[in-house]
């Protein structure tokens, strides 16, 4: 007896297993202690006023703080948990230089910059890295096309001293606030 397309090919799609990765499941990242902060331009405020950590953290102590997103409701944890964190604790002031980075433009980091400081008495600079060259050059980023449109950062956290990387904490499923919080890193 002949069987119709829609018969074998239901039949093969049941025979054939899935397979699926969610959404938190990437390997492992590469940025460990010891590293040297990537010499890459980031953008601070427009297209035009360059940053480069590199060359900011090449003494003293920083941190450096990856987000995935910026602004509720697009990303709910950085607004109302991640970066309050370090912006009230009273320990940020033993860090020399703050920077917050995300696979953003730098008019939307200097906007989210402004609505979660408004007075800028933190310190914490917003910078866009628009291409996400220093998040790869970390080895941070995740496929997250589906619901950003492009690959983001991980969710991190990294103190340096002298240009060098001192402590790592990369969120193991990329954008929960757990490792990366402001009570684990400073």
């Amino acid at each position: 007896m002949l069987q119709s397309n829609t018969q074998r090919l239901a039949r093969f799609l049941l025979k054939t297993p899935v397979r699926t990765q969610a959404f938190h499941a990437t390997r492992p990242a590469f940025v460990k202690v010891g590293d040297r902060v990537p010499d890459l331009e980031l953008v601070e405020s427009s297209p035009g006023n360059k940053v480069n950590l590199s060359k900011e953290l090449t003494s003293g102590k920083g941190l450096i703080i990856g987000v995935p997103a910026a602004f509720y409701p697009i990303a709910p944890s950085c607004s109302a948990n991640h970066l309050p964190g370090y912006i009230n604790s009273p320990k940020l002031k033993d860090v020399e230089r703050v920077f917050v980075v995300s696979v953003n433009d730098p008019f939307v980091m200097k906007a989210w910059g402004t609505t979660l400081d408004p007075s800028g008495s933190s310190g914490i600079r917003f910078l866009g890295d628009p291409d996400g060259a220093f998040t790869s050059a970390l080895d941070v980023s995740f496929d997250s096309a589906s619901l950003f449109g492009n690959n983001r950062s991980k969710r991190y956290a990294l103190l340096t001293e002298n240009g060098q990387v001192t402590k790592v904490a990369v969120e193991p499923d990329n954008v929960g606030v757990d490792v990366s919080k402001a009570e684990n890193i400073l």
